[in-house]
């Protein structure tokens, strides 16, 4: 069987970049999620405000949310404070959680599914029922179960959602690593001596990398709207900290009045998810290139 090229050779990197550009909504995904990124970093220097600060001026002489350009670019809230300081620091906190626990799960859904996967037999059995009985729970009712019963807070957000995000990529590397184990060359290790630990991270793991990477982006868009979700129902991110759900929350029940308090973190909320997807799409084309259009 043909080795696969290193995705270390400059040559095939090349080949992978080649292959990613050429699918336009690989690159807008790109190019949106690096600038999601840029405001995850820069959010103090860009912001101007203080996103908790309730500004003296910052309501009407009613006491309504200003709308954008009166001093705030994006308008304020009902509590008088800045809209684009708290879509900036929104930013940050949503997909920083959504990446910490993406991470989590990616990292469960790799141990286990390898496990089960490459040592097959009770150990299999008993991962892969344990996950359907996960999987036969609605994943964003147990996430809130979770959530309420614990007590709200980022740190058990993060571990929620990483907890219940892990099963159907836990269940693709599985049936990956059961092809893989059968291959001649994980064959030949095994005939030459080569411990099992040797053979899983210097034979198979390597072989499911670019699969692991393609779902792990795609499911950062259903992370990142399980984090708005939570949120949104009170059982998430707390305030006054700010972030897209709870704040779309807020702004609800001023939406025939100040409309810009959910439609621009729903913009944001809606560039997130679609970057993501478009993104882990780009990436899926680069890897297997039976999926995408011919270079020429």
């Amino acid at each position: 069987m043909p080795s696969r090229p290193s995705l270390s050779s400059p040559f095939a990197s090349f080949a992978l970049w080649r292959r990613f550009r050429r699918q336009p909504g690989s690159v807008l995904g790109l190019v949106i999620t690096a600038a999601l990124l840029l405001i995850c970093l820069l959010a103090p220097w860009l912001s101007g405000h203080d996103p908790v600060t309730q500004y003296p001026d910052g309501l009407s002489e009613l006491g309504a949310p200003l709308p954008p350009g009166q001093g705030f670019i994006f308008g304020t809230d009902a509590l008088g404070r800045d809209l684009c300081a708290r879509l900036l620091f929104g930013t940050r906190t949503s997909l920083t959680i959504a990446l910490l626990s993406n991470l989590i799960a990616t990292a469960v859904a790799l141990v286990l599914g390898t496990l089960a996967g490459y040592f097959g037999g009770l150990l299999d059995t008993l991962i892969m029922r344990l996950t359907d009985v996960l999987i036969s729970f609605p994943v964003l009712l147990l996430a809130a179960f979770l959530a309420a019963v614990l007590r709200p807070g980022i740190g058990v957000i993060i571990g929620v959602i990483g907890g219940v995000s892990w099963f159907y990529l836990a269940r693709v590397i599985r049936a990956e690593l059961l092809s893989v184990r059968r291959r001649e060359y994980i064959e030949a290790a095994r005939a030459l001596g080569a411990s099992d630990a040797r053979i899983i991270f210097r034979h198979a793991l390597p072989q499911i990398l670019g699969l692991v990477t393609v779902y792990s982006t795609l499911n950062f868009s259903t992370t990142v709207l399980f984090v708005a979700a939570l949120s949104y129902v009170g059982i998430g991110v707390q305030p006054p900290t700010p972030d897209w759900g709870n704040m779309i929350a807020d702004g609800t029940q001023y939406l025939t009045v100040s409309p810009w308090l959910v439609i621009f973190p729903g913009v944001f909320l809606g560039l997130s998810v679609l970057a993501f997807n478009l993104l882990g799409d780009g990436l899926q084309s680069a890897l297997d290139p039976k999926s995408g259009r011919k270079v020429d």
